[in-house]
C-alpha cells in the first residue's frame, strides 16, 4: 500500500507544504500561504507602536492559520486516500523563537501583554539583542564555555540566550510569566502533539547546547545576570530530539483542522535551511549547500570538526548522520535586491518594466546582466542586515563604493549581487583556510531557480561548478523526508535519501576570465570587509548611534 508524508516549510514571510510519495519523493501537491501579518518591524501591527530600530516581530496565530490552510490544501489537491498519510514534518526558520505559559499559549494572546512587543515572536533576523549577544560572548571567554568554539567564536544576536536576556532586562513582567522560551518550529509540534520537545538542532546551532554537555554552565548565567542562574531549567525544558525522531501523534483537534484522519506521527522540528540538506541530495564530506533567499544560509558536511571563526556553528550528526554539519550564512540576500529594485530605480525604468509587464526587480537583474564584470566601477559591502559570517556583527551596515554622475539603478544591482557572491567566497575560503575541503556547491531556493545570471556569477566568483537543485521546495521535501523516517518508512536517513532525494536539473561552470576580474575586486572587497568590519573604522556603529539617538 502506497504511503504519504507531508512537509511544511516555515520561512520569513510564508510557509509551504508539500505532500509527497515516500517510496520516491514524488511531489503530489503542494501549497503556499503569506502570513497574515507579515515581518513586524516599523510599527506593533495591533497598536501602531514604532518599533526600535533592528527589530523584526511576528504574530504565532499566523503560522496556526497558515499550516491548516497549506496542509487541507495539499491534502485536496493531490487527492490521495488519507489513511495512507502516516508522518508529518516541520521545518522553521530559526533562531525564531517566542515566550509562552505553561501550557504553551503565547504571552502576545493575553490581553496584558497585546501591546508589549517583547511578548511577541522574535524572528530570526530580529538584532535587537547584539549588546546582549556582546556580554554574553565576553563572559563566555571568560568563562571558558566549551559552546562558544563550536559557534564560530562569537554569539550572535540572533541566538536564543541573548534574545531572552533582552526580554528579561526591558520588560521584566514577560519574563516573569515565561515559562518556556521556545523556537516557534518546536512550538508548533507542541500545539501538534501535546507534548512539549525541543530539537536538537535548535538547541546546538542556536541555543548554546553541546551534546554530551548540556546548555551552557551556571557560572556563566550567573555572570550575566542573577536572576538567569536557573534559566535553563526554568525557561528551556523538554527532551532533546534528534532528525528522524517521533514527537508523537497529531492530537484530535488537530486532525480535524488538518483534514487528516489516522494515526499521523509528528517528526523533529529541524532548521529550515538544514533540512534541505537531504532533500538535494547532499551525501559525502565537501558537499556544500547554498540555500538562497531572502537570506542565504551556507550548509557544508565534513568527515572531520574543526573550530571555525567566524561560523554559525558545527554539530555533529547537524546536517546528515555521522557526519558534521557546518553552519555559515548572509542575513541579508534577496533582501538587496528588492532594495535596490524599490528604493534605487527611475520613472523611465518604472515605465519600462510596466510596458513589458515585468518587476522592477526582473528588469534591474536583466539590465546587470548585460553589464560586464568590473563595468559598473561600484564595490559593495553586503551587510544592509548586519554580517552574519564571518564577522557575527549585526551592527555592521551597508556601502557602495564608485558611484559618479553616470552611475545607474542597475549599477547599484550588479554591485550588490557580486557582493553577495562574495560574501560567500569569504565564507568558502574561511573554511579552506582551516583546512576543511568544499569540492561540490548545490544551490536551492527560489532565487537560484529564478535567475541564472547570478547562478552563473556565483560560478565565475567562487571558481566552482554550481548544482541547482531541481525541487523548488527542498526545505518542505527535507521535512517529509524527515518525517518519512519518523514514521518508519526507512530505518535510517542513508536509505531514505536514495529513494526520496532530488536531482539537479542545471549546472553553472565558471567562466575563467570572468573568474579573473573577479578575483581582482575580491581583493578589493576584503580590504573594505577587513576596514570597516575589524575595527579600524566603525563608522558605521557611529553612525548608528547617532540615529538612534535621533
Amino acid at each position: 500500500m502506497k504511503k504519504y508524508s507531508i512537509g511544511i516549510d516555515f520561512g520569513t514571510l510564508s510557509g509551504r507544504a508539500v505532500l509527497v510519495d515516500v517510496e520516491n519523493g514524488k511531489e503530489m501537491a503542494s501549497a503556499t500561504k503569506e502570513y497574515a501579518h507579515g515581518v513586524m518591524d516599523e510599527k506593533l501591527a495591533y497598536t501602531g507602536e514604532s518599533l526600535p530600530p533592528s527589530y523584526a516581530l511576528q504574530d504565532p496565530n499566523d503560522y496556526l492559520s497558515t499550516l491548516e490552510e497549506v496542509v487541507r490544501e495539499v491534502v485536496e489537491k493531490s487527492a490521495v486516500d488519507k489513511s495512507q498519510i502516516g508522518g508529518l514534518g516541520i521545518d522553521f526558520t530559526s533562531c525564531t523563537v517566542l515566550p509562552v505559559d505553561k501550557w504553551g499559549n503565547p504571552l502576545c494572546n493575553l490581553d496584558k501583554y497585546k501591546a508589549n512587543r517583547h511578548a511577541y515572536v522574535k524572528l530570526w533576523k530580529h538584532h535587537g539583542a547584539q549588546a546582549y549577544a556582546e556580554k554574553m560572548t565576553r563572559e563566555a571567554k571568560v568563562c571558558e564555555e566549551i559552546f562558544l568554539e563550536r559557534l564560530g567564536g562569537v554569539v550572535s544576536s540572533e541566538s536564543a540566550i541573548p534574545k531572552l536576556m533582552e526580554i528579561m532586562t526591558e520588560a521584566p513582567d514577560v519574563y516573569q510569566d515565561c515559562a518556556h522560551f521556545i523556537e516557534a518550529g518546536d512550538w508548533l509540534n507542541w500545539v501538534l502533539t501535546g507534548r512539549l520537545t525541543r530539537s536538537y538542532l535548535f538547541a546546538a546551532f542556536k541555543n548554546a547546547y553541546v551534546e554530551g554537555v548540556g546548555y551552557p554552565s551556571k557560572k556563566l548565567f550567573s555572570s550575566l545576570d542573577k536572576n538567569l542562574e536557573k534559566v535553563i531549567e526554568e525557561k528551556f525544558s523538554g527532551p532533546i530530539l534528534k532528525m528522524g525522531e517521533k514527537v508523537g501523534n497529531i492530537r484530535r483537534e488537530w486532525l480535524d483542522k488538518l483534514g487528516l484522519s489516522g494515526e499521523i506521527v509528528v517528526s523533529t522540528a529541524i532548521i529550515d535551511a538544514h533540512v534541505a540538506a537531504p532533500a538535494v541530495g547532499m551525501k559525502k564530506s565537501g558537499d556544500m549547500l547554498g540555500v538562497l533567499g531572502t537570506s542565504a544560509c551556507y550548509m557544508l558536511v565534513s568527515d572531520k570538526e574543526v573550530k571555525v571563526q567566524g561560523i554559525c556553528g558545527v554539530v555533529k550528526d547537524g546536517l546528515l548522520p555521522n557526519l558534521y554539519g557546518y553552519e555559515a550564512g548572509q542575513c541579508c540576500f534577496g533582501d538587496h535586491y528588492a532594495y535596490v529594485a524599490e528604493n534605487i530605480t527611475r520613472a523611465e525604468y518604472v515605465d519600462e518594466a510596466r510596458k513589458n509587464g515585468v518587476s522592477m526587480l526582473e528588469l534591474l537583474s536583466s539590465k546587470a546582466e548585460k553589464l560586464k564584470p568590473g563595468e559598473s566601477g561600484l564595490i559593495a559591502l553586503n551587510w544592509w542586515n548586519g554580517n552574519r559570517s564571518i564577522l557575527v556583527d549585526s551592527s555592521l551596515t551597508g556601502l557602495f563604493l564608485g558611484m559618479n554622475l553616470n552611475t545607474k539603478p542597475e549599477h547599484y544591482m550588479r554591485a550588490l549581487m557580486e557582493a553577495t557572491a562574495f560574501g560567500a567566497r569569504n565564507i568558502v575560503d574561511n573554511y579552506k583556510a582551516h583546512g576543511i575541503e568544499v569540492s561540490r556547491f548545490i544551490a536551492t531556493g527560489g532565487i537560484a531557480r529564478k535567475n541564472p545570471f547570478l547562478m552563473q556569477l556565483f560560478a565565475d566568483v567562487l571558481g566552482l561548478n554550481i548544482l541547482v537543485a531541481n525541487n523548488p521546495q527542498a526545505p518542505a521535501t527535507g521535512s517529509a523526508i524527515n518525517a518519512a523516517v519518523a514514521m518508519g518508512a526507512y530505518d535510517n536517513f542513508t536509505f531514505a535519501i536514495e529513494k526520496m532525494a532530488c536531482d539537479y536539473d542545471k549546472i553553472y561552470y565558471p567562466n575563467l576570465d570572468n573568474k579573473a576580474v573577479y578575483d581582482e575586486l575580491y581583493l578589493e572587497y576584503i580590504k573594505l570587509h577587513d576596514y570597516f568590519g575589524k575595527g579600524c573604522n566603525d563608522v558605521m556603529k557611529t553612525l548608528g548611534k547617532i540615529a538612534r539617538k535621533a
